[in-house]
């Protein structure tokens, strides 16, 4: 087994959808992956199937809003699968809403998972990184970075997500470390379900239209955007760095 092979990859919000298809397609890549989602319990089925791929696997609960929660997670990783020299800021939710309507605690919550956990997340496994000359960040962004009407607090953060990756790239480079951004397009996923739900469309309606304005004619499955991120986090991406890679069918204008 190569140096490669035994590389540990933390996956965040790795419970369902995007996370758990990518923390697969790691384990697929030889890598050991730990599972971190808010409630641990529910990491079972996603660490089964790391398993099942033929990687080490670890549920982790965690919070990656709170910072002591994210260092011990960060620090049990290391000591029961090792270091981590991959991290995947996949964890987010959604609280959608016209301006006039949202309150702040809709706002907070979401900038707080997303751009305040992929931060923390970032400078806890870094040092595990910098020790070992190598590293691999990769942060889910978003279509909706450009905008996206009754998701200003959604759209912040996925931008946000984009300066935070190209500012780690400049910082970490000189480690080994790279730095860059998946930004899916529609993508199949609970997430995308419940905001169906919430306009009163049927989940398959809502998934035709959505690909009707797509080139490619499809929506986007949570192994499209896997396999993006595994490109990034391999051996063979490391001279491409502080990129956003937008995953989304086609052109977005």
């Amino acid at each position: 087994m190569s140096t490669t092979e035994q590389r540990v990859a933390v996956v965040t919000g790795a419970a369902r959808g995007i996370g758990a298809a990518t923390a697969v397609r790691l384990a697929e890549e030889g890598r050991a992956v730990a599972v971190l989602d808010l409630d641990e319990a529910a990491c079972a089925d996603t660490v089964a199937k790391v398993e099942r791929a033929g990687g080490r696997a670890l549920a982790v609960g965690c919070d990656v809003s709170d910072a002591a929660q994210v260092d011990s997670a960060v620090a049990r990783v290391a000591a029961e699968l090792g270091p981590p020299l991959i991290l995947v800021n996949n964890a987010g939710v959604l609280r959608d809403n016209l301006l006039f309507k949202m309150s702040e605690d809709d706002w907070d919550t979401v900038l707080n998972v997303h751009l305040r956990g992929a931060f923390l997340m970032s400078r806890a496994c870094q040092k595990h990184m910098v020790d070992a000359g190598f590293g691999r960040i990769v942060n889910l962004s978003s279509s909706s970075a450009l905008g996206n009407r009754g998701q200003a607090n959604y759209s912040a953060a996925k931008a946000g997500m984009q300066g935070l990756t190209k500012t780690l790239a400049k910082e970490l480079g000189k480690f080994g470390i790279t730095a860059n951004s998946v930004a899916p397009g529609f993508i199949a996923t609970d997430m995308t379900a419940a905001t169906a739900a919430r306009v009163g469309m049927g989940f398959e309606e809502f998934k035709a239209a959505a690909a009707s304005q797509i080139p490619v004619q499809r929506v986007g499955e949570p192994d499209d955007i896997a396999n993006a991120v595994a490109f990034f986090t391999g051996e063979q991406a490391g001279f491409v760095s502080g990129q956003v890679l937008y995953v989304a069918g086609g052109p977005l204008n």
